[in-house]
């Protein structure tokens, strides 16, 4: 990470700040334009991050148009985009609206003073009289906590299957990322194994690929443990507990599919509430998506906590326009 020089820094003063160049924070930056507002998206990889570091060869659930953000028609090859058109797309929604991008700047902190917000990064100081969470969810894993899981054979992001070929894989999980990766790898000459803690494949697993491994499981072409935990990982082999008791397995890789989690230490380091409830879900106010903080809003998956399956891109494109309104009639004359 690179260091501050407090010294030598002025202060950049704007009316917005963004935190996270998603397509949610790219979608709050076109808002800002369209109600001439000062601006700043801030992120910390690069545009449209955790899309880059989605697998090679993904598709997604949506269709293209219900992608879209700014008025920037989305055309694909076929209904459902790939990774690939989808950073095509993003990129050419920055270069269409000239957005104000700092790519590869971390937020390191956040302070309200004086109704105001003070921004520190990596690279700079900001003043802004708003502030516009808009990170999701993708950077940190949701670990399982078990012996071994710290063991570079065990990864929890997946890019591409050629790494897999002809090793011995067990893939822990069974909804969309775990099913894709399990077929895949299989596909390309992995000896699969699925460790899945219900009692079958999701329900939400995507229509067009639930079959499918439903059909290699009742094939035998995938292994399968049910109602089944991962407890255990050694170099060589795993432990799972079964139904029908402890299992020891042969194991070259662990793909643990688990999940991701936002980050709650950055949400509790700038002020937020997070909730009591179950999902963890930071005190913000729907309508207008301000958060217990005067000036701090939310967009995007983050509003959900550990509930990252409750808000996409489709739905949650309309927070932009939400908070801009809400910023236009209380703090930005």
């Amino acid at each position: 990470m690179e260091k501050n020089s407090e010294t030598a820094l002025e202060t950049l003063e704007t009316d917005v700040i963004i935190v996270g160049a998603g397509p949610i924070g790219l979608a709050c930056g076109i808002a800002c334009i369209q109600n001439n507002l000062r601006y700043e998206i801030i992120e910390k990889g690069a545009l449209v991050n955790s899309l880059f570091n989605y697998p090679l060869n993904m598709t997604f659930f949506s269709t293209s148009e219900r992608l879209e953000i700014g008025n920037v028609p989305f055309i694909s090859h076929n209904p459902k985009p790939t990774r690939d058109e989808a950073l095509e797309y993003y990129r050419r929604v920055a270069m269409h609206w000239k957005l104000n991008t700092r790519l590869y700047e971390r937020v390191l902190t956040l302070e309200k003073n004086n109704e105001e917000f003070d921004v520190m990064t990596s690279r700079n100081r900001y003043h802004a009289k708003a502030v516009i969470i808009a990170t999701g969810f993708y950077d940190i894993p949701n670990l399982m906590h078990i012996p071994g899981e710290s063991l570079p054979k065990v990864h929890h992001y997946y890019k591409e299957p050629h790494n897999y070929y002809g090793q011995k894989l067990v893939v822990v999980g069974a909804a969309n990322s775990a099913v894709d990766v399990a077929l895949e790898t299989w596909r390309k000459g992995a000896e699969v194994t699925m460790v899945v803690r219900e009692g079958e494949i999701g329900s939400n697993v995507k229509y067009w690929v639930r079959p499918d491994i439903v059909n290699r499981i009742r094939d035998s072409e995938i292994t399968a443990w049910f109602n089944s935990s991962l407890i255990a990982i050694r170099e060589g082999e795993v432990d799972i507990q079964t139904p029908e008791g402890l299992i020891t397995i042969p194991n070259d890789y662990v793909l643990a599919m688990t999940g991701y989690l936002p980050d709650f230490a950055f949400l509790k380091d700038a002020g937020i509430e997070i909730g009591k409830d179950e999902m963890h879900t930071p005190i913000h106010n729907s309508e207008t998506m301000e958060t217990n903080v005067s000036g701090l809003y939310l967009a995007g998956v983050v509003c959900g906590g550990l509930q990252t399956n409750k808000w996409f891109i489709e739905n949650s494109r309309v927070h932009a326009d939400k908070i801009i309104t809400h910023l236009l009639e209380t703090r930005i004359s």
